[in-house]
């Protein structure tokens, strides 16, 4: 019996106040995280309480200290390991890197994708895994990257472990984006050149997106560059007409920080996807016709210009399912800018 208080109470005292320190000395995690848990405080309670504090009086969320300790665990394992490790260690990994990067968006400006809105967060990974597997399609034609390992497991483990790492992407992406638009250097940016979305220019959009799908798809070899432009240029209309965000909807006043935001969080992941994929397997390598030379890591060093392109096709696939589905309450859910109207 517990007389004055619930038992998960007094059970959550003992958690906090028993385990807590031993852990705590083992991995390096603060009381808090311990503490927050018990206690099962809430997301929103955190953030209702963030918003009034300055960025240097927040605290550090528990989910950060999470992420902290699984980059630590399976970093070490996918790199030290023989053999096969990467197609269990990719979904933890990459996890790891999400949850601190949210965790700092959280701490500089009060917000965070996990804080904002939790079910919208696990969206993303659900969204992030048909966002990936449709670049896996353009690729059996353009044959530009390939899979060492591929053939240790069977068709059906392939697509099962390789949907659940791919559901990393979206979470990753727009995560850092989130928190390069915190960077002072994006904030201060002056409005650039306007694209409005005109039905002339939506027109151009999509004639422009055939054209590089029709070129990538008959010609391979020499049009390869144009998978990461193509799908963009066919979405961004689609989402226009039928009133689903889109870049547009920032360009059209000559603001070009969400644009930047996402380049610099693509560029980012693109950078940890490199380096942590290098020692990995199994792997990734790539098979580039014509630039394949001054290689970082994996990845021939012009190669990383993909990942501009990408990020821009990544925010029109996730608002092309939220508007198809009826999310209206998710249309502002993504905020690249700290001074974006918040939602949740």
């Amino acid at each position: 019996a517990c007389p004055d208080v619930p038992c998960s109470t007094g059970v959550s005292s003992q958690v906090s106040g028993e385990l807590s320190p031993l852990l705590a000395t083992a991995l390096g995690i603060p009381r808090n995280f311990w503490q927050a848990v018990a206690e099962r405080r809430t997301f929103r309670e955190d953030r209702e309480t963030a918003m009034e504090m300055e960025p240097e009086e927040r605290r550090w969320p528990w989910h950060g200290w999470l992420g902290v300790g699984l980059v630590g665990v399976f970093w070490t394992l996918n790199w030290t390991l023989e053999g096969l490790r990467t197609h269990w260690g990719f979904f933890p990994l990459w996890l790891g890197y999400a949850l601190p990067v949210d965790a700092l968006v959280f701490r500089r400006k009060g917000d965070s994708l996990l804080t904002r809105n939790p079910w919208a967060y696990a969206g993303l990974f659900l969204v992030s895994i048909p966002g990936w597997w449709l670049f896996e399609l353009i690729n059996l034609r353009t044959q530009n990257w390939h899979y060492l390992g591929r053939d240790a497991v069977s068709d059906l483990e392939y697509a099962l472990l390789s949907s659940i790492s791919f559901s990393t992407v979206m979470p990753a992406v727009f995560g850092t984006a989130e928190l390069a638009g915190t960077f002072r250097w994006i904030q201060q940016i002056r409005p650039g050149p306007r694209i409005v979305p005109t039905p002339r220019t939506l027109r151009n959009f999509v004639l422009a997106g055939g054209v590089m799908l029709l070129l990538l798809l008959l010609w391979p070899r020499y049009c390869f560059p144009f998978v990461w432009l193509s799908v963009f240029c066919l979405l961004e209309p689609f989402n226009a007409k039928r009133g689903h965000r889109t870049l547009l909807d920032s360009t059209q006043s000559g603001d070009w920080r969400p644009v930047l935001a996402l380049w610099t969080g693509c560029l980012i992941c693109g950078g940890f996807w490199e380096f942590w994929n290098f020692w990995s397997y199994p792997k990734w390598q790539y098979r580039i016709p014509f630039v394949d030379f001054l290689h970082v890591f994996e990845m021939p060093l012009l190669g990383y210009l993909g990942y501009l392109p990408f990020a821009l096709e990544l925010f029109g696939l996730y608002h092309l399912v939220v508007g198809v589905l009826g999310l209206t309450g998710e249309r502002g859910y993504l905020q690249l800018l700290a001074e974006e109207p918040r939602s949740g």
